[in-house]
């Protein structure tokens, strides 16, 4: 009897465990997003992110702001970083470009334009001006 009862406690206990365990990683959930698909993984954002670094040239803080209450890091669902409102308007403006011109494949490949298309490594893309 005390053996089944130890046998039982243990199993109860791996089970709130884990459950614990699985809503804690639930709740890592991205906040704020409005561009971005809300059920984004944490390694698709990731690649995400790293592509904007690539293709500007910058760190997180060229976006994010840091946080609000003095400890390091960044708050990455604050708004306060107008550079934040930039890059959405960007993506949105990079998705709507490809829908419309860029849906058809071209020799077997989808050709889309990326942020490294206009950006290639800077924060101000290059421009040619015509007079």
């Amino acid at each position: 009897m005390k053996r089944t009862m130890i046998t039982l406690l243990a199993v109860f206990a791996i089970v709130v465990g884990l459950t614990a365990f699985n809503q804690a990683k639930q709740e890592e959930r991205p906040k704020n997003l409005k561009v971005l698909p809300k059920n984004i993984s944490h390694e698709e954002l990731d690649k995400v992110m790293k592509s904007f670094n690539m293709a500007l040239g910058v760190k997180c803080n060229h976006c994010h702001a840091p946080k609000a209450n003095g400890e390091r890091g960044l708050d990455f669902a604050l708004d306060t970083n107008p550079n934040k409102d930039v890059a959405r308007y960007m993506i949105k403006m990079t998705n709507q470009i490809n829908k419309k011109h860029f849906k058809h494949e071209h020799e077997g490949k989808v050709m889309n334009i990326t942020c490294n298309t206009c950006h290639n490594g800077k924060t101000e893309p290059h421009t040619i001006l015509k007079d």
